[in-house]
């Protein structure tokens, strides 16, 4: 029995958002057997952080070429000059959403160790989905910065919504958000993109539809259980957000 409001889905509306707000890791089959290392129930924790941290650093290498750049100079050890770019905003923020949300901030802090890192914890109600925020901590100086929103699973889209809205009412614009994924779906797309259109989501892949229980099909099971290795439910695990 549904438990929650599915948000209304137009099938052009996917399309809509693609290039636009949505951009996908380009499909190709490296990418595609990493997803199935990943989804299958059998892949045990070593692996599966092995194979997402694969994703994850595409997703966020990806993400870092949407922000801002500006042209720079610099001179090669063979005496020429090479004209390239650098970030106008030199300090990185970067924003999790515990505890699924801390794989991608580890693989951020490799990319980039000193970016200023905060964390927005949002919690939902497995009944009614209904998503409660129950701690936010942003690093001093975000207001009116560029922001990577890090959040691995997005299902209903209620768990983002809130972390942007604190992010917004932190001084962050909407546009300036990107949030970096690994698995969305096209009810979550709508349900978020409808209230915030300005934002810009960087994900690996967007599943066919969410189930009547809220969990993503075919889905990847609770990435945070089976990222830090905790009991998950196998092989239909729940979805976080």
């Amino acid at each position: 029995m549904t438990t929650w409001t599915r948000p209304t889905t137009d099938p052009g509306q996917l399309d809509d958002y693609l290039g636009v707000n949505v951009f996908p890791l380009p499909i190709n089959p490296s990418l595609i057997a990493l997803h199935t290392e990943a989804r299958d129930a059998r892949t045990g924790h070593e692996r599966f952080v092995r194979t997402t941290q694969r994703i994850i650093r595409l997703l966020l290498e990806t993400a870092l070429s949407h922000l801002e750049y500006r042209p720079r100079s610099v001179t090669t050890p063979t005496g020429f000059v090479y004209e390239g770019v650098e970030p106008v905003e030199p300090t990185l923020y970067a924003v999790s959403i515990p505890r699924a949300g801390d794989a991608l901030e580890g693989g951020l802090r490799e990319i980039r160790p000193d970016a200023r890192f905060g964390k927005i914890l949002v919690q939902r109600d497995p009944t009614t989905k209904k998503p409660t925020l129950y701690y936010s901590k942003l690093p001093p100086g975000i207001a009116g910065r560029q922001v990577l929103l890090l959040d691995p699973t997005i299902a209903t889209g209620g768990t983002l919504l809130t972390a942007i809205n604190e992010l917004i009412a932190a001084g962050v614009e909407e546009r300036a958000i990107i949030v970096v994924n690994v698995l969305t779906c096209p009810e979550a797309l709508a349900a978020v993109l409808t209230r915030r259109p300005d934002i810009r989501i960087i994900t690996s892949h967007i599943d066919r539809t969410l189930t009547d229980q809220a969990f993503m099909l075919p889905g990847i099971g609770d990435f945070g259980d089976r990222f830090h290795g905790t009991v998950a439910e196998v092989p239909a695990a729940r979805e976080q957000k």
